[in-house]
């Protein structure tokens, strides 16, 4: 049966994890699209804002990792990524928010100004302190939880993985044992474990460098 589904964008990419991972999850077939210098025009005719991931489903092009996970639930099953019971999605979905907004977003921020030289350091530490305050909020939020939301791995996984992954590189969560504990799961999933090893070969290029721990 060929590959109907096409990610375009990178392994290495944080937010292209969080479609793999749920891509991986789900059990559906797809194959990488890099997006680079020869396929950069291809992929703006695809989606003019060129962000990635996008998924490519036959017809169907969806956008933005969040979306893309969305899709995947809505249409590749059997393994649900968001609860049917609608208090539960709507939990899912903040925790989602709370992973790219307030750790991935402050995570790249740092992942920023170090591509650039480190031309901000007051940013740079505004930055830190809104991971420090992310981190104490979901150290609570996971006391006595296995998962972000609900009792299984599901929609605020796939963005929590990649977020915790490259956020402890850039701010370690050394203080933070429940937060810790959590991320060693996310790393020990198989469909996260597999994403991490699709990433390894770009790993060296991380500009604040790459841990032997990982």
């Amino acid at each position: 049966m060929p590959v109907s589904l096409v990610l375009w964008g990178h392994p290495f990419s944080s937010y292209c994890w969080k479609a793999a991972i749920a891509l991986d999850e789900t059990a559906t077939p797809f194959d990488w699209r890099i997006v680079d210098g020869d396929s950069d025009a291809e992929f703006r005719a695809l989606w003019p804002l060129a962000k990635f991931p996008v998924l490519v489903d036959g017809e169907a092009v969806v956008a933005e990792a969040s979306v893309i996970v969305e899709y995947l639930d809505l249409h590749h099953g059997p393994v649900p990524l968001i609860p049917a019971d609608r208090a539960a999605a709507l939990d899912a979905r903040f925790m989602d928010r709370v992973f790219d907004l307030h750790v991935q977003s402050p995570m790249q921020a740092i992942v920023g100004d170090a591509m650039r030289g480190k031309r901000d350091p007051e940013g740079v530490e505004r930055a830190r302190a809104a991971l420090d305050t992310a981190y104490a909020w979901l150290d609570a939020r996971m006391a006595g939880r296995e998962w972000a939301a609900g009792d299984a791995f599901g929609l605020a996984d796939c963005a929590a993985a990649p977020a915790l992954f490259y956020a402890d590189w850039v701010h370690p969560i050394a203080a933070f044992a429940n937060l810790r504990a959590y991320r060693a799961r996310l790393l020990a999933r198989p469909s996260v474990a597999r994403a991490v090893e699709g990433a390894r070969p770009f790993l060296h290029l991380f500009p604040l460098g790459a841990p032997d721990r990982d």
